[in-house]
């Protein structure tokens, strides 16, 4: 059952989309879906993601991020950390329904939402379990590796330093999106005719700075999956594990093969064969089952 929500933050309206599974009953676990880079709620592996999700049993709520689908705010500018209030205000609408287990509520994302989880997770000890699939956790350095050339790398940081400037003025600066995270031609399909494609150059200072891997150690004992593919072309590898290195205990990491970024867009049976599992050991639908194994 898909339902249209709305709730405010900070004076924007918030737009997402409550998928709760047909013939759920008593409060049931929820997860919070957070879309890539330029996508929204309804592209991208923000579907995909959500659909595995509520087909095993569990809530879903996607989310536009204030400047993309239907949500409002300034077309374009996407800033890390107002996406990981906008996340925590997200569980606070999912504790106010009388459907979900307040207690056992998720944040799952991919690429760009990945990291916003893991931040968010790390942030807001209210998540009971965070799934990161392509996620990184420095700006500054993934935008390093994202930009190899040195005088590719040197542009783009120009770009940064004008930006701030500019930003400091009270002035306006667009980007092109392939500036700011460059996407290989052959998995340019792969994005959304609704995906946007310039940006305010706020969004390229606020993910330089964005540090997730500074709160990923947070998350712990809390489960944390953290999928990735071996060859990524746009977020490279070393990204995740770099997180896992951080991260406590409690923390699996899936490397997969034979596969590019979009994980979910991909349609890899794998990767829903790794959550499931994962579900079923760190976050199952019944809680008293994981506490009566312990016991």
């Amino acid at each position: 059952m898909d339902e249209r929500i709305q709730f405010d933050w900070d004076g924007i309206e918030i737009a997402g989309i409550l998928d709760i599974p047909d013939g759920a009953k008593g409060p049931i676990p929820a997860f919070v879906v957070l879309h890539g880079f330029g996508a929204n709620k309804d592209s991208g592996s923000v579907p995909a993601m959500a659909k595995l999700l509520t087909n095993r049993g569990y809530a879903s709520l996607r989310l536009d991020m204030p400047g993309v689908g239907d949500s409002g705010g300034v077309v374009g500018r996407l800033v890390c950390l107002e996406q990981v209030a906008v996340a925590r205000r997200g569980i606070d609408y999912l504790e106010s329904r009388v459907e979900i287990d307040s207690g056992r509520i998720g944040v799952a994302g991919a690429s760009f939402g990945a990291a916003v989880s893991i931040y968010t997770g790390g942030a807001d000890e209210r998540v009971a379990a965070v799934l990161s699939s392509g996620g990184w956790g420095n700006g500054a350095r993934k935008a390093k590796l994202q930009h190899p050339p040195p005088e590719a790398y040197d542009k783009f940081i120009t770009m940064v330093e004008e930006g701030r400037k500019k930003v400091a003025a009270g002035e306006t600066m667009m980007v092109p999106r392939f500036d700011i995270v460059p996407i290989p031609e052959r998995l340019r399909g792969n994005l959304d005719i609704t995906s946007l494609m310039e940006f305010h150059v706020e969004t390229a200072i606020g993910i330089f700075d964005f540090r997730p891997e500074d709160m990923v150690g947070k998350i712990s004992p809390r489960p944390l999956l953290l999928l990735h593919p071996t060859n990524d072309s746009v977020t490279p590898v070393s990204e995740t594990m770099e997180l896992f290195s951080r991260a406590g205990e409690n923390t699996d990491v899936h490397l997969l093969a034979d596969v590019d970024h979009f994980l979910f867009s991909e349609d890899n049976i794998r990767v829903s064969h790794v959550i499931g599992d994962w579900l079923d050991k760190f976050f199952p639908l019944d809680a008293a089952a994981i506490k009566d194994a312990a016991e």
